[in-house]
């Protein structure tokens, strides 16, 4: 009933849980990933029923347990979960060994951060989203994943382009080797902008006739999708290896929570990534 409405994603269904990946990176073998739903959790009102947000005043138990539903449908240890404390900017931590087996909802050493990378295997990274962008990454030969959460704020200040970076300066990737994910946020059908956004991505962008709109009233509509292919395009990263969405946080309000769409009141969906035990 739900999902008819993709064709670049993978729709999964256990039960009430729906959740999607990216055909790009389950043909790999080498992850294990997901991006949410608001479908199959525990949570009540405003945040039912999947909301994978700690801190909007839902109960923590909830949260915890909606976590443990999605991580178990995906084979992953959600007590191992790595957590940003997103604020919208471009920086990136780089996740080690010994992040891992912290509290669940502890965020205190990711405070500012908007980018989770790691090369160890069985440490799931988590970013959280209710509109924004979230940017998968994986680099199959060095064995590396990231996230990256990319609001317009970080869109503009090119949070990709730093993520790729990161893979490059630390891991030594080859950009061209590295798979990314677009996900599910909100599309350019429903992202109106004043005029003082839309002149910050003209700044950004030196050709953005296909990324701003102008509307009536002096309104602006930004494609943000296509903002982050072009910033990862030159980047170095191959168009063939990037897998754009085609699914709108707002106008699928009743599968996303959607920061515009539910007027603030809402839970927050999660990307989760993690590397998967070498076989070596």
């Amino acid at each position: 009933m739900y999902f008819n409405r993709t064709k670049n994603l993978t729709i999964h269904q256990k039960s009430d849980l729906f959740y999607i990946t990216f055909p790009s990176f389950d043909k790999t073998h080498l992850v294990n990933h997901c991006f949410s739903t608001k479908l199959g959790g525990v949570s009540k009102g405003i945040y039912e029923s999947l909301n994978l947000g700690f801190g909007r005043g839902d109960n923590d138990e909830n949260v915890k347990k909606n976590y443990q539903i999605l991580c178990g449908a995906i084979d992953v240890n959600y007590e191992n979960l790595v957590f940003s404390n997103q604020v919208h900017g471009i920086n990136i931590k780089v996740i080690t060994k010994e992040d891992a087996n912290k509290p669940i909802n502890t965020f205190k050493d990711s405070e500012g951060i908007d980018g989770l990378v790691t090369n160890v295997s069985k440490l799931p990274l988590v970013t959280l989203y209710a509109d924004c962008v979230p940017l998968f990454f994986l680099d199959p030969i060095k064995r590396v994943v990231g996230l990256a959460h990319a609001g317009w704020r970080g869109t503009v200040s090119k949070i990709g382009l730093e993520m790729v970076k990161v893979f490059r300066d630390i891991f030594h990737s080859d950009p061209k080797d590295i798979l990314v994910g677009i996900g599910p946020s909100i599309g350019k059908c429903c992202f109106e902008v004043d005029e003082s956004v839309a002149k910050e991505f003209e700044t950004a962008f030196l050709i953005a006739n296909n990324i701003v709109y102008p509307q009536k009233n002096n309104k602006y509509i930004i494609d943000l999708w296509e903002a982050n292919k072009k910033i990862l395009v030159d980047s170095g990263v191959s168009p063939l290896n990037i897998t754009v969405t085609d699914l709108c946080t707002k106008c699928n309000k009743d599968i996303f929570f959607s920061h515009r769409g539910h007027n603030g009141k809402r839970g927050s969906l999660a990307a989760i990534i993690e590397l998967k035990e070498s076989s070596n």
